[in-house]
């Protein structure tokens, strides 16, 4: 049976993406909701005169997916935290409200705030309001599946805003061991020759443990001495990013990964000069190693060609 959910989460065009993919959602649809005008437009909400708010409204197949996983998958792409806005993007039209169209709405919305609430997740409370549900108004046509007609462009905002590098952020809060998150989000360096991979080499791929981005392969991985996984290359050009690092009063040059933002490690130029003279030096707390057996069962059978 289909449902509408409505949530404000910011700029809405960043908010359609993340319901879009799943099953039982029929549709996403971008608008205005929460004010006190008929039929504003972009610019008139902007102005932030009208009362109302940027939302998107769903709608769902209950039998399909659940209001329940509608509220975990908004809460994880949002910062319930924040007051005045969402990331970069300031004013009232921008906070984070859960509409609800039925009492049972309200009551799952507010058992879900609850339970995130005393998580621990967060280091503020949540400010995120649940309201009822009001005449929602759709937005110009332009703004509809923003992600879909202007995928550079919102990639860049995405990143852009702040939202890309939070979420990442509070993905790995929940889901990484201690060590996994001192290394990938406070730059720590986990102990030589006692980590997951320094000494692995059978065949396969490595990838960023936080977004999944392939990295490294088995092929260009070498045996240095120095306790940590040693790497000629990436496996192609632009998966990592490089900025300079004068910590512990050391000059080096700091490897990320340029999908996640996450710390990986060092790049050297102390490296075998057959195989180009550099030296990734990485931490195993960084990476996720898929075997080459199992490649193709995880969706990575495209990169079987570089082994």
């Amino acid at each position: 049976m289909n449902k509408l959910a409505t949530f404000a989460g910011g700029c809405f065009w960043c908010m359609v993406k993340p319901f879009d993919e799943y099953k039982g959602v029929e549709s996403v649809i971008s608008g205005y909701t929460g004010g006190h005008t008929e039929n504003p437009t972009y610019e008139e909400v902007c102005t932030d005169l009208t009362g109302h708010i940027e939302a998107i409204q769903i709608t769902f197949d209950d039998e399909i997916i659940t209001y329940k996983e509608l509220l975990d998958i908004y809460w994880s792409v949002i910062d319930p935290t924040q007051e005045g806005g969402q990331f970069a993007d300031l004013g009232h039209h921008y906070e984070t409200v859960i509409f609800y169209h039925d009492e049972k709405q309200k009551e799952e919305a507010e058992e879900s705030k609850e339970k995130l609430d005393k998580s621990g997740l967060y280091d503020r409370p949540i400010v995120t309001k649940i309201r009822k549900a009001e005449t929602f108004y759709i937005a110009e046509d332009y703004h509809q599946y923003y992600y879909k007609k202007n995928p550079d462009h919102y990639n860049r905002y995405y990143k852009g805003s702040g939202r890309a590098k939070y979420i990442n952020k509070i993905w790995a809060k929940k889901n990484l061991t201690p060590m996994q998150y001192e290394v990938t989000q406070n730059s720590a360096t986990e102990p030589p020759f006692n980590n997951e991979y320094y000494n692995n080499f059978e065949k396969g791929i490595y990838v960023d443990i936080v977004s999944g981005e392939v990295l490294f392969t088995s092929k260009d991985k070498f045996e240095s001495g120095c306790g940590w996984p040693s790497f000629s290359k990436p496996i192609e050009k632009g998966v990592l990013g490089f900025k300079m690092d004068y910590s512990h009063n050391m000059e080096r040059v700091e490897v990320t990964g340029e999908e996640s933002k996450s710390h990986l490690g060092h790049v050297f130029d102390d490296g075998p000069k057959e195989l180009g003279g550099l030296r990734f030096c990485i931490n195993s707390a960084s990476l996720r190693f898929i075997p080459k057996e199992k490649m193709v069962e995880e969706g990575y059978e495209k990169y079987l060609k570089y082994l």
